[in-house]
C-alpha cells in the first residue's frame, strides 16, 4: 500500500524543489556581476533574499551603486528581482528610496534602510511593497547621529 504513495510523494517533493526560488550572484569583477542570467554592470554592495511583494516566493534584493537619469550622481540603489523559470527578472529597479541610502536589509516582510538626510542627520526607515515599487512605511528613528542610526539598524 505504501509503495503506491511513493510516486505521488516523489512528484510532490520534486515540485517543491523545482519551484524553489534560487538566486545566485556571481562576480566577474568589481563592476560586473550576474544574478542568475541577468547582467548587473555595477558594483554590488548588498545581496539578500526575501518575499518583498508578499506572493509567497523569494525575491532577490540587490544593492547596486549607479547613477540614474534623474539622479546622475552615483549612489546606492536597490534592485528587486523575481525568479521566472530559474531566470532573474526585474520586479523593481529603484532609483531612490527616501533619503541618501547607506545600507538596507530585509526584515519582517519589509526593507529596512539606513539613510542620510540632506542636513547630515540619519534615519532608519521601513519600506513595504506598494504594487509598483517600495513605499515608505514608517520611521524606526529619525534625526539621529550616524552611530545611533547604525545601532538601531543593527538591532
Amino acid at each position: 500500500m505504501y509503495y503506491r504513495l511513493l510516486p505521488i510523494l516523489t512528484m510532490w517533493f520534486c515540485a517543491l524543489c523545482c519551484n524553489a526560488q534560487n538566486f545566485e550572484l556571481k562576480k566577474e569583477h568589481d563592476s560586473l556581476f550576474f544574478l542568475n542570467d541577468w547582467r548587473l554592470p555595477y558594483p554590488v554592495y548588498q545581496f539578500q533574499t526575501g518575499d518583498v511583494d508578499g506572493d509567497g516566493q523569494q525575491d532577490a534584493i540587490v544593492g547596486v551603486v549607479k547613477g540614474t537619469r534623474f539622479y546622475p550622481e552615483k549612489g546606492r540603489r536597490i534592485f528587486i528581482f523575481k525568479s521566472v523559470n530559474g531566470k532573474a527578472r526585474p520586479l523593481w529597479l529603484g532609483s531612490k528610496l527616501g533619503g541618501i541610502l547607506e545600507d538596507f536589509r530585509y526584515v519582517d516582510g519589509k526593507i529596512r534602510a539606513i539613510e542620510k538626510t540632506t542636513d547630515e542627520h540619519y534615519v532608519v526607515s521601513d519600506y513595504h511593497w506598494g504594487g509598483f515599487g517600495m513605499v515608505f512605511d514608517h520611521y524606526i528613528v529619525k534625526g539621529v547621529n550616524k552611530e545611533t542610526a547604525i545601532s538601531t539598524f543593527n538591532q
